[in-house]
């Protein structure tokens, strides 16, 4: 009967979720896919998915499955090209203007999908990536809510760099 109770006990213990690691508002991330880059990304709530600013982004076929060749958009990268796999093409919808009143919807725009892996401290996930021009951003990675599930992270909008460079 003892054991019985015992084991009770235990399946009625409530079951603890891993408490979400603290980041700041912006972090430095690897891409160990893209030649082990390492960039000041934005972590952004507000957006559903990640970012990577990208030029000369042209989609192809091989093998009968969709890849993407693009550079990295950042202001010292090399011109390296480089090649993934398309995960899947993203439908982003922009808004002419912030005025909800009299702004009109500009026709989505379609986006090459990608699974990167990305580095945050210490911490290594796959997550997707679209790729797009952000070279008017001040950050050209933007890790969107997605990705911030992935690496069972929670943002501190008050920080900044919270982790250390990247050691994956």
């Amino acid at each position: 009967m003892k054991s019985l109770l015992a084991l009770l006990s235990l399946v009625a213990l409530p079951i603890m979720a891993a408490e979400p690691t603290l980041y700041g508002r912006y972090e430095y991330i690897a891409l160990p896919e893209i030649g082990g880059e390492v960039l000041k990304a934005k972590m952004d709530t507000g957006a559903l998915t990640a970012s990577l600013s990208a030029k000369d982004i042209e989609t192809f076929t091989r093998d009968g499955e969709n890849w993407v060749r693009f550079r990295l958009g950042t202001k010292d990268a090399s011109n390296k090209v480089y090649e993934h796999k398309v995960a899947r093409i993203s439908k982003i919808k922009t808004r002419s203007e912030e005025e909800e009143d009299d702004s009109e919807v500009i026709a989505p725009t379609k986006r090459p999908v990608v699974d990167l892996e990305l580095c945050l401290g210490n911490v290594k996930r796959t997550v997707e990536v679209n790729l797009t021009d952000r070279s008017s951003f001040n950050y050209p990675l933007l890790i969107g809510a997605k990705a911030l599930r992935e690496f069972g992270a929670a943002v501190n909008p008050a920080r900044r760099f919270t982790a250390d460079k990247p050691d994956c």
